[in-house]
């Protein structure tokens, strides 16, 4: 576009108009210098007319109709010079050229007619009037006064004495400014150091914001986006594109903008990836799902596996924005089985951020995914966590998606894992579950009513939505990594810790007893692995184990088997026989897996021997050996001789060392007089 209809058209004033126009005949000037000193050419026609704007409102040189070689150099020349002078104004043309005096042409540097016509192109652009004739130029009112020294020696009237353009550059003060310094800085960048290059995109927003706003959008955030694309800017410059984006529409920031950062995201510095996580609320909105699901996700993903622990805190807190719209087969493939891992991450705050998480998330989760996910990630790792605000989250989260679950899931798994935090050691943890209690038996006693009016219609599925109070409930936790190495903050969770094992251990336990006695649900307890059971009536999902299939959970002690951890705490649950009938508890418990004959004659001699004060001792006997080892020395009769004191000494497992003749002689191993007793043994073995 011409130059004197871009000037109308941005409207510029002030500081900021003449950055602009400093920055133009800063250009121009070049363009200049290059045809005059390097090419030995000459424009002829330098004015506001041969001037033009691109789309980056860059500066061109038009207008080369009268473009001529400079012969000063050739003593033979001696006609015109400028073929087609006529078709420059009368008033552009210097004195010499309007008398056509070609000699004294050529004896004059290669720029005296070309800065002549910088001079008068300065005039028109300050004025805003066209020039109309030569004598214009003394009027000197609208030149800026840095750079008014240098307009005069352009129009020296000697041709000798005018400014050379590339000297117009290098000592004019006027084309020392903001604008100009940052538009050649991003030009070389390049050639810039590290250092140089993070101290000037740190202070971009803030200049960005003094410049012309149509030029940093048109000019720099270009030069801004190519720079991050190919590499030669470093992360802070991220800060500065976003900021210069926001200024966009929403179509011009899609066009000029999401596609540069979508290519950023496959980049492999850690502080570009890190700064594009920080901001991702300032242009996540913007992505389209299949850009997502396709292109940013992938690349984000890594972020969940990596060595810093703040860079997986960043992904993680990033997936409350992308997470809307990942496809469900993407959820469930990947991103749940990351979050699995995540809560138990070494990090406390980002297992509670984790459970934060998906209780944001819940509602893009299809129905059988939150069936199978939400109840384990939040009552069997968040509720058992050693970090207070984990199980404070973990708490939060169960109010948050109460209406998720069913009645049968709410009385059998939910209030009894949430009612044991009820003593929880930290009383936020304990107010938290208070009201976690009273909401879910709210719940309850609806179902409750309903079932006595006779509207059953959907009482399974009765539910109610988070409550008034919990909508500051899901905000993020603290920084892990503020978290991290300070022994003053970590003090509390090691108080936890010495008590949490206890009610992890409750919590455990009725679990397990609510399921056995609720056998149709089919939900696995809390502390078993949970990838091996279906989740009752829950439709399949796209992939066959979810982010919590299996638990390799270093908070726990229980991983093996549904049994394996919990033998050793059912019989607490029942009350304790009298003496008598525990010792035919006992003696009928263990010979199980003996021979009828041996376990029946055995029987009366071992209970009529046994003083009162053995019954503690007999318990401690029946625990402690193995099915196995115990089946044989009932077979041995002197053992009952051997100590007449305890006639389950035999059970208890005694030393090798004592027993190893009667053992020895039980087995067949001994001297021939003991015949009688192999041919007994092997009877009693083919019986």
């Amino acid at each position: 576009m011409p130059l004197s209809e871009k000037i109308k058209e941005l409207g510029l004033e002030g500081s900021q108009r003449d950055e602009y126009y400093a920055w133009g005949l800063n250009q121009i000037a070049k363009a200049v210098s290059f045809l005059n000193n390097d090419c030995k050419l000459v424009h002829g026609n330098v004015c506001l007319s041969s001037v033009v704007v691109t789309q980056t409102l860059d500066w061109k040189l038009h207008a080369f109709d009268v473009l001529s070689e400079f012969d000063g150099n050739n003593e033979a020349a001696n006609g015109p010079m400028l073929q087609y002078a006529w078709l420059v104004g009368a008033q552009y043309k210097p004195v010499e050229l309007a008398k056509s005096d070609w000699t004294a042409v050529r004896k004059s540097p290669p720029w005296s007619i070309d800065s002549w016509g910088l001079g008068c192109l300065i005039y028109e652009l300050f004025s805003g009037m066209r020039l109309s004739k030569t004598e214009e130029l003394r009027n000197t009112a609208s030149i800026p006064k840095s750079l008014l020294p240098d307009y005069q020696r352009l129009l020296s009237s000697m041709p000798s004495r005018r400014l050379n353009s590339s000297k117009l550059i290098e000592n004019s003060e006027y084309f020392q400014n903001k604008l100009v310094d940052t538009i050649h800085f991003m030009e070389i960048l390049n050639l810039k150091d590290s250092v140089e290059k993070d101290t000037f995109f740190r202070k971009l927003p803030n200049l960005a914001e003094q410049l012309p706003r149509q030029i940093v959008l048109k000019k720099l955030l270009p030069l801004l986006a190519s720079a991050l694309e190919f590499g030669s800017a470093a992360a802070p410059a991220l800060t500065a594109l976003l900021k210069m984006g926001s200024w966009l529409s929403t179509e011009e920031f899609s066009v000029k903008v999401l596609p540069t950062i979508v290519k950023l995201f496959a980049s492999n510095d850690r502080a570009i990836r890190v700064a594009l996580l920080q901001h991702i609320d300032q242009y996540g909105q913007s992505f389209s799902a299949q850009v997502v699901d396709e292109q940013v996700y992938p690349h984000v993903a890594t972020g969940f596996a990596d060595t810093s622990a703040f860079l997986r805190e960043m992904t993680l807190k990033s997936m409350l924005v992308l997470a809307p719209k990942l496809s469900q087969r993407t959820i469930s493939g990947s991103l749940l089985k990351y979050l699995s891992k995540l809560q138990v991450d070494e990090e406390p705050a980002i297992r509670t951020n984790t459970t934060i998480l998906l209780g944001n998330i819940a509602s893009h989760l299809n129905e059988g995914t939150r069936k199978r996910v939400l109840i384990n990630a939040f009552t069997v790792r968040a509720l058992r966590d050693t970090f207070s605000p984990a199980r404070g989250a973990g708490v939060m989260a169960l109010c948050a998606t109460s209406s998720y679950y069913d009645i049968n899931e709410v009385a059998t798994r939910i209030l009894p894992s949430v009612v044991v935090l009820t003593i929880d050691p930290d009383s936020d943890v304990r107010s938290k579950a208070f009201q976690a209690v009273d909401q879910f038996l709210q719940i309850v006693k609806q179902y409750h009513e309903k079932t006595n009016t006779g509207d059953a219609t959907g009482a399974s599925s009765v539910g109610i939505s988070s409550m008034p109070g919990n909508a500051s409930l899901l905000g993020w936790a603290m920084s892990s990594l503020t978290l991290k190495g300070k022994p003053s903050e970590q003090a509390p969770v090691a108080s936890a810790n010495s008590i949490t094992p206890l009610t992890s251990t409750t919590s455990s336990t009725s679990s397990v007893m609510e399921n056995a006695i609720n056998a149709p649900l089919r939900h696995v307890s809390s502390g078993t692995d949970f990838a091996d059971q279906p989740a009752g009536p829950a439709p399949p999902s796209p992939t066959s184990t979810d982010g919590w299939g299996e638990i390799e959970n270093g908070l726990h002690e229980d991983h093996d088997s549904d049994k394996d951890g919990w033998d050793d705490i059912e019989p607490l649950e029942e009350p304790k026989p009298s003496p008598v009938l525990a010792n035919i508890q006992a003696a009928q418990k263990r010979p199980v897996s003996q021979p009828r004959p041996t376990a029946t004659s055995l029987r009366p001699k071992s209970t009529g021997k046994v003083p009162k004060e053995e019954d503690d001792d007999l318990w401690g006997s029946i625990a402690a050996p193995a099915p196995r080892t115990s089946s044989k020395p009932l077979n041995v009769k002197p053992a009952a001789a051997l100590d007449d004191d305890d006639p389950w000494a035999a059970i208890a497992a005694p030393p090798p060392t004592t027993k190893a003749k009667p053992l020895a002689a039980g087995r067949g191993r001994g001297a021939k007089p003991v015949a009688p007793k192999l041919g007994a043994q092997r009877i009693n073995r083919t019986s």
